[in-house]
């Protein structure tokens, strides 16, 4: 199946449920977010967890603020999983997620900047944060997070959760299970404080992930910074660490223009490459 039949799928699922999706995702007070599950046939979803690398072909990013491994460089794996991921950068997608969540000037990223496949096993954490403000060349404010979760027979139960700290890191999360087949569609700006509960189970949680990028600032005002960490219920010693490590690097890289360093997490891939013809 290839991304165009994916998406044919996806764009069912969001026609069926938009309405419910877009009040969920537009309730105030929180983290704007909606969560459609059974988004594919199953047997898809198996078949997109099973293609997945194993651990050692993909880059492990580890330290106090993290733990899990990822991939961008979509070639190097099984063609399944690029189809997977461009599927949701579908325009018919894209155009259908504008009008769930109210924000139309949407653009999917083609670099899969931090974006592509991550895989999370026992111990694999990731600490409250948020994410990069921006794309790779700062031109445009990153306002959507797309997690499609593909393991089967995950429960609550063995970890690797979303959680959404509604109320900031200093406050108590609001936990979406990342279950078999569910896709998260979740907001993030400046506010939008999230994390990834340990894995418990000895088996890996997958995840399919994609960003959407827009001109205008989430919240009409400009505002930049570096991906900053914090630690659960802001506590401790490592959290003024953290603190500090986000200011330093935020300052560092908005004065440098990006200039000094750039995330290496991209799909270096044939330049002039459309998102129509991605697409197709």
């Amino acid at each position: 199946m290839n991304r165009t039949q994916i998406a044919d799928r996806i764009v069912a699922r969001l026609e069926e449920e938009s309405g419910a999706l877009a009040g969920t995702f537009r309730r105030l007070g929180r983290i704007s977010t909606c969560v459609i599950d059974d988004l594919l046939p199953p047997d898809l979803v198996a078949r997109i967890n099973d293609r997945f690398p194993t651990s050692d072909r993909m880059v492990l990013k580890r330290s106090i603020k993290e733990n899990k491994h990822v991939a961008a460089q979509m070639d190097e794996h099984d063609p399944i999983l690029e189809e997977a991921v461009y599927a949701f950068q579908d325009p018919r997608v894209v155009k259908l997620v504008g009008e769930i969540t109210g924000i139309t000037d949407l653009e999917p990223d083609v670099d899969l900047y931090a974006g592509g496949i991550s895989a999370m096993q026992k111990g694999a954490y990731l600490r409250p944060h948020l994410d990069n403000s921006h794309d790779k060349d700062r031109r445009r404010y990153r306002v959507l997070n797309l997690l499609f979760y593909v393991t089967p027979d995950w429960s609550e139960e063995d970890g690797g959760n979303l959680q959404l700290w509604d109320d900031g890191p200093t406050g108590e999360p609001r936990t979406i299970p990342s279950a078999f087949n569910s896709l998260v569609i979740m907001l993030t700006n400046k506010g939008s404080w999230h994390s990834v509960s340990e894995v418990l189970r000895d088996s890996r949680r997958c995840c399919v992930s994609n960003y959407y990028f827009s001109h205008r600032s989430p919240d009409d005002q400009d505002y930049f910074h570096a991906t900053s960490f914090r630690t659960e219920r802001g506590q401790g010693v490592a959290d003024k660490v953290m603190q500090a490590d986000n200011a330093v690097r935020s300052a560092i890289l908005k004065s440098a223009g990006g200039r000094l360093w750039r995330n290496p997490h991209v799909y270096e891939r044939e330049r002039g490459v459309s998102n129509q013809e991605l697409s197709e």
